[in-house]
């Protein structure tokens, strides 16, 4: 007998998890309507991320949208959920560009190859000195992908482990 139950509880749980991690992604009932600061120096906050991931080993993230987008807040929502959000500080600084309504920060769109045509969200991942290493415009449909994706993303672009010195 409890081996039966042993087996059924196993599949279950088999059974949960494997919906969850095909469970789209959530805009949150009160999303942070001030993710995307109108005033904020997009520049002056990507100099900023890029010293402090110098300093910690971390690549720079910049995700650009805007706080009408339900995409962007599900996708925040997603950088906040317990099985993202340490792999995401762990290897990341984050700077949330403001798009307005495509007529802000164009420059900085333009400097990191961003594809607004594509939606936003849009993410630029940068290297420890600030350079490009890839923008995709993947995210633009955020709230239908799952968190297993965002994880998978995120591990295709940490940084590398450091070598071990010999």
């Amino acid at each position: 007998m409890d081996k039966c139950r042993i087996l059924l509880l196993t599949l279950l749980t088999t059974a949960a998890l494997g919906q969850w991690q095909k469970a789209p992604l959530k805009i949150p009932a009160r999303p942070n309507m001030n993710l995307y600061r109108a005033g904020a120096n997009a520049q002056q906050e990507i100099a900023e991320a890029v010293k402090q991931a110098a300093k910690g080993s971390k690549r720079v993230l910049l995700v650009f949208g805007g706080n009408w987008c339900g995409d962007c807040h599900a996708l925040d929502y997603a950088f906040h959920q317990p099985r993202i959000e340490p792999l995401l500080t762990a290897n990341f600084q984050v700077v949330h560009v403001d798009i307005g309504r495509y007529d802000k920060n164009l420059d900085v769109v333009k400097k990191y190859h961003v594809d607004l045509e594509k939606g936003v969200p849009s993410i630029a991942v940068l290297n420890m000195q600030g350079g490009l290493l890839y923008s995709t415009a993947e995210f633009e449909r955020a709230r239908m992908m799952t968190e297993e994706e965002v994880i998978q993303f995120l591990n295709a672009w940490k940084p590398p482990a450091p070598q071990a010195k010999k």
